[in-house]
C-alpha cells in the first residue's frame, strides 16, 4: 500500500486537522468529536447538518459554509458517525430555528442520524431529516436497504441550504430538500479500486480490461462488469440508466453533475461531459448549469459518476445563489 499518511490509526484525526488549518476563516473542530462546525453562526436560520464515513472529500466538510452546511460530521473512513457525535453537531449549530439532516442512504448513516434526531428532540431542539437515495444502479446493497445515496446528494446541500441561508422556516427547507431528492438521479463506474488505509489492500479486484458498471462510492458492487469500452460508449449506459429512471422531456431544464471518484484526471471527466451533453441537447433537454470535478469521491478510485437534477424554478434560484465554502468557494 503506498498512501501519503503517518500512521493508519492518526487519518481522520490529521485529516480534519489539516482542512482547518487550510481553511480557518470557514471552519472550526468541535472539541471531543470529530465535526466540523461553520466558523460563523452567528445568523439565525435554520440549520444544515450532513455528514458520513470519510474517504469521500471534499464531502462533507468542504461544503460547510455560507450557502451550504453548518456542520458535517465524519465517521472513520467509509464508516457511519456515531450517534453522539451527530448529536454535538446538532446542538452546536441550532441558533433556535431548527435543524435539517441531510442523511445518505446506508443503514448505518440513517439508524446514527436518526438516533441522534431522537437525542436533540429530548433536549427540545426541532429536528428534520431528509434521505438522498439518488443512485439509480441498484435496489438494495451491502450497504443499503432502496438505493444508495451518493453525488447528487451534494444539489441537496446546495439547494437546502440556499433555502436556509435566505431565512425559509424549517418546514419549508426540508419541502426544498425532499424536491431536490425527487428529482435527482446518479449512477457511476470504476476503473479501479480503493484502498481503505486501515485495511491495506484494495477492497475489490478489476482485471486490467475490465469495468464496474454501477458501482458504490464505498467499492459495493455495481450491475456489472464489462470490458473496457469507450468514453461515449460508457456514458451511453449510465446516462441511459438514468433518463429511464425519471421523466424528463424536450424543453426540460436540467443541471449536470461529472463527479470524479478520486483518481479520474479532469480531462477524462470533460471528455465525459462532451457526451453527456449531446445525448441531452439531442433530445431537446436545456442544460441550465453543468459542474464537472471532484464532488464526492471515494479515495483514490478511478472512475466517474453523472447526476441528473431535473429543475424548476425555485430550484434553479436556489441553485444560482451564492455559497462559500472551502470546496466550492463562490458558486455564483
Amino acid at each position: 500500500m503506498k498512501k501519503i499518511i503517518n500512521n493508519s490509526d492518526d487519518v481522520l484525526e490529521e485529516m480534519l486537522i489539516g482542512i482547518v488549518d487550510a481553511y480557518p476563516e470557514y471552519l472550526k473542530k468541535l472539541d471531543g468529536v470529530n465535526v466540523l462546525a461553520r466558523k460563523d453562526l452567528s445568523k439565525e436560520k435554520v440549520a444544515l447538518v450532513s455528514g458520513g464515513g470519510s474517504g469521500h472529500e471534499p464531502a462533507h466538510g468542504g461544503y460547510v459554509g455560507c450557502g451550504m452546511l453548518d456542520a458535517a460530521v465524519a465517521g472513520e473512513v467509509f464508516t457511519s458517525p456515531t450517534p453522539d457525535q451527530v448529536y454535538e453537531a446538532i446542538k452546536a449549530v441550532d441558533r433556535g430555528k431548527g435543524v435539517l439532516l441531510v442523511v445518505k442512504n446506508y443503514s448505518g448513516d440513517v439508524m446514527n442520524f436518526d438516533m441522534a434526531k431522537d437525542m436533540a428532540e429530548m433536549e427540545g431542539i426541532k429536528v428534520e431529516s431528509v434521505i438522498v437515495n439518488d443512485d439509480v444502479a441498484v435496489e438494495d446493497s451491502t450497504f443499503t436497504t432502496g438505493r444508495r445515496g451518493i453525488a447528487g446528494t451534494v444539489f441537496v446541500h446546495k439547494i437546502a441550504g440556499a433555502a436556509a441561508e435566505r431565512g425559509f422556516e424549517l418546514d419549508e427547507v426540508k419541502r426544498v430538500a425532499e424536491k431536490v431528492v425527487e428529482n435527482v438521479r446518479s449512477m457511476g463506474m470504476a476503473l479501479s479500486p480503493c484502498i481503505v488505509p486501515a485495511a491495506g489492500k484494495p477492497n475489490f479486484t478489476l482485471a486490467e480490461d475490465e469495468i464496474e458498471i454501477g458501482i458504490g462510492i464505498h467499492g459495493e458492487p455495481g450491475t456489472h462488469r464489462e470490458k473496457i469500452k469507450t468514453a461515449d460508449e460508457i456514458v451511453n449506459d449510465l446516462l441511459d440508466k438514468i433518463l429511464n429512471d425519471i421523466e424528463i422531456k424536450s424543453g426540460d431544464e436540467v443541471a449536470v453533475m461529472v463527479n470524479g471518484l478520486g483518481a479520474t484526471p479532469l480531462m477524462e471527466l470533460y471528455i465525459a461531459n462532451k457526451r453527456v451533453n449531446e445525448i441531452l441537447k439531442d433530445a431537446g433537454i436545456k442544460i441550465y448549469r453543468t459542474f464537472v470535478g471532484e464532488y464526492m469521491t471515494s479515495l483514490e478510485m478511478a472512475g466517474f459518476s453523472i447526476s441528473i437534477l431535473k429543475l424548476d424554478e425555485e430550484m434553479k434560484g436556489l441553485l444560482d445563489d451564492k455559497a462559500d465554502t472551502p470546496a466550492l468557494k463562490v458558486i455564483k
